[in-house]
């Protein structure tokens, strides 16, 4: 609008000057034609510098949109490098995020097996009372379920000191000192139960009984130590 105003004032200001030389050439009589030519003359320069300035007004607003233009797009690209930073560092939180869980997930799983391990019962027949035994293994097994284990857990405890001493309340081990059904190292350390560790298989299996639980938590734990190092 303040475009072509500006064009209007121009033309019109050319206009009122010639109006202006017309009626003053009336007047001055002989001299008329000669001012007219003049006043023509003053009045197309007037235009011409109305018409420069209207261009110069032109090329000016032309230049304000361009950095305009320019400046809406220079944000519109910092927006755009804004938030491509921010997604990225999202998705690198997720990644993060993702691989600790994985992590703590394969951690479970591992201490899950473990445990599945020291907790599973033996893989074969199960006993359906102590009276399918008999010695120290009946005596042992009927001790085992007052202690509070599964009876699901004695062919594990039979393994064991089957392959420890044979269930023989005398076993000893001359080169370690390890002595009775458990191999206690040194036997002495049954006498916690009672003075007759020596002889009495109940003292021994007692003793063996509480030793599996505080470190293996159960027989069939304690026999996957054994098998899977030697010793328990």
């Amino acid at each position: 609008m303040s475009r072509l105003w500006s064009r209007l004032g121009a033309r019109t200001a050319a206009v009122a000057l010639l109006s202006v030389g017309v009626a003053g050439g009336f007047y001055l009589g002989e001299d008329r034609e000669a001012q007219q030519q003049g006043l023509t003359a003053q009045v197309g320069l007037e235009v011409d510098r109305a018409e420069h300035a209207y261009q110069r007004e032109l090329q000016s607003d032309h230049r304000v949109d361009v950095a305009l233009q320019r400046a809406a797009e220079y944000q519109a690209k910092q927006r755009a490098a804004a938030a491509a930073k921010e997604a990225a560092e999202r998705a690198k939180r997720a990644e993060a995020a993702a691989a600790t869980r994985k992590k703590r997930a394969e951690e479970k799983a591992k201490v899950d097996a473990e445990a599945e391990v020291k907790s599973k019962p033996y893989e074969g027949p199960i006993p359906s009372s102590c009276a399918e035994y008999s010695g120290n293994r009946k005596v042992g097994c009927a001790i085992m379920l007052d202690e509070g284990f599964g009876i699901d857990q004695f062919p594990c405890l039979d393994k064991l000191w089957t392959k420890e001493s044979g269930w023989n309340a005398k076993a000893e081990n001359r080169s370690s000192g390890a002595y009775g059904i458990p191999q206690a190292l040194p036997g002495s350390k049954m006498g916690s139960v009672a003075d007759d560790w020596r002889t009495n298989p109940a003292t021994q299996i007692k003793w063996g009984l509480n030793y599996i639980e505080g470190r293996y938590d159960n027989p069939c734990g304690a026999w996957q130590k054994s098998q899977s190092s030697g010793w328990y």
